[in-house]
Parts: structure tokens; C-alpha cells; sequence
């Protein structure tokens, strides 16, 4: 261990050693390779969403009274607690990944717990916004119930336009899909959160905890971008 690392640990801290894959030379070339790895995976991630991305400007380019009408219909309030919750789980990651640097397992542990909390909490407002959604025959494509949905929102002093049906297909897609990488994340975070207590990670090796980190922070991000495009549209 470098005198760096050393001076960042914490008094009492553990410093487990680190596990070298038979196919790396050194530990720096695994690290290395890892965090290669992981923004390889994210930049494809990025591409897929940038994809949704295009098709919701072209929709909104296309029919904007459509849009302008049809996101009435979301819930500001949900979707804002949701985003504090992410954003908020995006510094407890960070803190564990602080944590794992300092060889402060207890650190790591208690946030990769919270960082998991707030995740089943973002998934149970979802839930909530989802349900309250299909009640009122919100419902993607050919789905849609133009009929209670209309009530729904005359009942909130709005009035549908166009084909709402479009914009409601690319609302459950996006975040339909944004939900699944959030699913995704609990299961790798469980897993990081297994290894850390046992006491796996440290100074000299926190790459699991900081990839995981680097996953979630991408799906905090296309959060912060969908919350605007969809709820507070203009």
C-alpha cells in the first residue's frame, strides 16, 4: 500500500487485500480495466436513452398542443419527490464509495443500504404514479381510453388534444425502461452490499463500489433530464 493511501485511511480502518484476476498483470492494469469497462457499458446505455430522446423531440415537434396538454395529466409532485430521492441516493453512492477509499467498512455498508432504500422508495412512488395512471385509462397505445381519460382530465380542468395515446407510448417506455435500469441497480448494489460486509473492499481495492457508483449516477442522470421533458414540459 502507498504512503498516500495510507495517510487516507481512516484510525482503525481495514485494508483487505486485493484480488488480482489471473488474466491482469498488475492490480492498476485490472482497475484500469474495470472502469474502462464499465464507461464502455454506460456510453451504450447513453445511446439507447439518446434514441428516446430523439423520438420525444420528434413528437413534440410534431404534435406540440398534443404534448402541452397530455403532460397536464402527470403528477409534478410525485415526479419531484422522486427526483429528491435520486439525487439524494446519488450522495449516499458517492459517500460509499468515499467510504470503501478510507477503508471505513462500516461507511460503506450503512450507505449502500440507503442508497438501496431510497431506490425501493423511487420504485414505490412510481408504483403509486403507475396505478393511479391505469385507473383512469391511461394506458400506452392502443391501450388508451380516450373516454376516462377525457373525465380524468376534465376533472382537473384540462382539456386532451390530438392523440395523447403517442406521448403516454413514449411516457411508459422511458421511464418504464428508466425503472428497469433503477431494478437492475438494487440487484447490483445488493450484491456490492454482500461483498462489503464481509469486509472485501478497501483502499487498495474499491473498483466494484465505484462501478456500481458510476451505473447509479447515470441512471440519477437520465432522471434529471426525463422529470423536465415530461412533467414540466412548456
Amino acid at each position: 500500500m502507498s504512503s498516500h493511501d495510507a495517510k487516507a485511511m481512516r484510525p482503525g480502518a481495514i485494508d483487505p487485500p486485493m484480488p488480482l484476476a489471473h488474466h491482469f498483470d498488475t492490480p492498476g492494469q485490472q482497475a484500469g480495466s474495470a472502469k474502462f469497462g464499465m464507461w464502455v457499458f454506460l456510453a451504450t446505455e447513453i445511446l439507447m436513452f439518446s434514441g428516446l430522446f430523439l423520438a420525444y423531440f420528434v413528437v413534440r415537434m410534431l404534435y406540440p398542443e398534443m404534448v402541452l396538454s397530455s403532460h397536464e395529466l402527470l403528477d409534478k409532485t410525485m415526479g419531484g419527490v422522486n427526483t429528491v430521492v435520486l439525487l439524494t441516493s446519488s450522495f449516499t453512492m458517492a459517500m460509499a464509495v468515499r467510504a470503501a477509499q478510507l477503508g471505513d467498512q462500516k461507511g460503506v455498508v450503512r450507505n449502500i443500504i440507503l442508497t438501496i432504500l431510497f431506490a425501493f422508495v423511487f420504485m414505490g412512488v412510481k408504483y403509486v404514479e403507475y396505478t393511479g395512471k391505469f385507473a383512469h385509462g391511461i394506458f400506452p397505445g392502443k391501450y388508451f381510453d380516450y373516454v376516462a381519460a377525457g373525465e380524468y382530465a376534465r376533472e382537473h380542468g384540462h382539456v386532451l388534444a390530438g392523440k395523447p395515446h403517442i406521448f403516454f407510448g413514449l411516457y411508459f417506455v422511458m421511464t418504464g425502461l428508466h425503472g428497469v435500469h433503477v431494478l437492475a441497480g438494487i440487484g447490483v448494489l445488493t450484491w456490492v452490499l454482500l461483498r462489503a460486509r464481509k469486509g472485501e473492499f478497501g483502499p487498495r481495492y474499491y473498483a466494484p463500489v465505484e462501478n456500481v457508483g458510476l451505473y447509479w449516477h447515470i441512471v440519477d442522470l437520465v432522471w434529471i433530464f426525463l422529470f423536465p421533458l415530461l412533467y414540466l414540459v412548456r
